[in-house]
């Protein structure tokens, strides 16, 4: 009755996983992308790119050597688009490849062009040179993705004002920087352009950056960028952009203007969901292009589906990825667990922080008890070994049933060392278990039974106090 089992629209994180998955169930599955954005977003402007940039800042300009051979060494000393790039479209290139072929060998056809519903069942579905066909199938995913939101106001030329997108194919790099939002994207390229010697001045209409974050973990991170140089304007917006000739002028609400060689507005995304026809299918989307869904990721109309950064919060490459699955097992009737609610977050910075779990704040707010553990990489030998004297992981501990209420890390390896908390936590483990555990030496994986032990003497001391 219909060409496809399972239709899924794009192929980032969410999309390609549902795929597979519905693949794996024995499904007739086709997943339709335009032709130069297999794997979304993500691998080609998005995630993968911005993280390989990070890596390649990392690695040319010695930064995280200079705490042992001082604060002029350098790998490269004139570093340029090109030298980043290189690296870039490298990576991109291989996980292309790597999409590509995991969507053969799971037997999933690959439709190139651009889906837009023309019934609830039927896709038609465009090239790039405008020849039009239709495809039909019984279930459809939704997993188009977004793109970053463009102010009316602002007159993007995608050289001197341009969005997170644009950034990776900039010509230069500049002197001076804008970043306009001091969200994860902003901060993330923030922190790179900086590394680079750019003199970034950041612009956040409210009145810290991160504010989901732990405040100590941002007030550290806060610190390093000052120390690269960045400026921070907080409780301030844009209220307009001046181009002059390659330069421009970032005027702001309050009458200040700051002159930069380049503006990058990270204002959010816009989910793609806009662009599907959705009316023909019976459904709509929000103002931000964003699809409502329930806990199965099933939308109003219940043979379509809908995932990844299109649902909106937390649109992250992680959680797509399981929601993608999710869907795609629920849509071929396959029993599931649901989706976990401890899920990890990484914030690509330099340096880079990561968390699972809740708050000081959060915990205060709510009125619930806690101990803090905390341990400094310049106390460990790791840490010295590989020059990070500023590095930390912090444990929040229920004294109650000494359970673990959330970790947060800062520095080398952040986002690989919240995992082994995540673990703790997602098992039901308590504090015990990190005092007894013994951890390879030398390793930043020691901080977890540093911070263990800190918490648990803490505890001690009241305990005796008031035993």
């Amino acid at each position: 009755m219909y060409d496809f089992d399972v239709l899924v629209l794009g192929s980032g994180p969410g999309g390609q996983k549902a795929a597979i998955a519905a693949a794996k169930l024995d499904r007739r599955v086709a997943i339709v992308e335009r032709r130069n954005m297999i794997g979304g977003v993500c691998i080609n402007t998005g995630t993968i790119p911005s993280k390989t940039l990070r890596e390649a800042v990392l690695y040319l300009t010695g930064l995280s050597q200079r705490e042992m051979y001082g604060q002029s060494y350098r790998v490269k000393d004139d570093i340029t688009v090109g030298d980043l790039g290189a690296r870039t479209q490298h990576v991109i290139g291989r996980e292309i490849e790597v999409i590509r072929s995991q969507l053969a060998r799971n037997r999933v056809k690959l439709l190139q062009g651009t889906g837009v519903f023309v019934d609830p069942h039927t896709l038609s579905i465009t090239d790039e040179h405008g020849h039009s066909s239709t495809v039909s199938a019984e279930k459809i995913i939704l997993a188009a993705g977004t793109r970053p939101a463009r102010p009316d106001s602002v007159d993007f030329d995608d050289i001197t004002i341009i969005d997170s997108d644009g950034i990776l194919n900039i010509d230069k790099i500049p002197a001076s920087m804008v970043v306009v939002g001091a969200g994860v994207i902003g901060i993330e390229y923030a922190s790179m352009f900086a590394a680079l010697g750019t003199k970034v001045t950041v612009v956040e209409r409210r009145d810290r950056m991160l504010d989901f974050c732990d405040l100590e973990i941002i007030e550290a991170l806060k610190y390093h960028l000052r120390d690269l140089s960045v400026s921070f304007r907080f409780r301030e917006s844009v209220a307009a952009v001046e181009r002059h000739g390659r330069t421009a002028v970032a005027v702001l609400a309050s009458g200040k203007r700051i002159a930069a060689d380049a503006v990058m507005y990270s204002a959010g995304r816009q989910g793609a969901a806009d662009q599907l026809g959705l009316d023909k299918a019976g459904l709509e989307a929000d103002k931000r292009g964003r699809i409502t869904v329930d806990e199965h990721f099933q939308t109003e109309v219940p043979h379509i589906y809908a995932v990844g950064d299109i649902i909106g919060f937390p649109a992250l490459a992680s959680t797509s990825m399981e929601q993608g699955r999710l869907a795609a097992h629920h849509a071929c009737d396959e029993p599931v667990r649901g989706m976990q609610l401890l899920q990890p977050i990484g914030i690509y910075t330099i340096p880079e922080i990561s968390f699972v779990g809740r708050t000081e704040d959060d915990l205060t707010d709510s009125n619930i008890p806690f101990e803090v553990g905390i341990s400094r990489y310049r106390e460990l030998a790791r840490g010295q070994i590989i020059g990070d004297s500023y590095g930390m992981l912090k444990i929040i501990v229920s004294p109650e049933d000494r359970s673990i209420l959330g970790v947060h890390v800062f520095g080398t390896g952040a986002t690989e060392l919240v995992h082994i908390g995540q673990t703790v936590m997602g098992c039901g483990g308590t504090v015990d278990y990190l005092v007894d555990a013994v951890f390879n030496y030398p390793t930043l994986a020691e901080s977890y039974k540093v911070a263990a032990l800190d918490a648990m003497n803490k505890m001690r001391s009241v305990s005796r106090l008031t035993a």
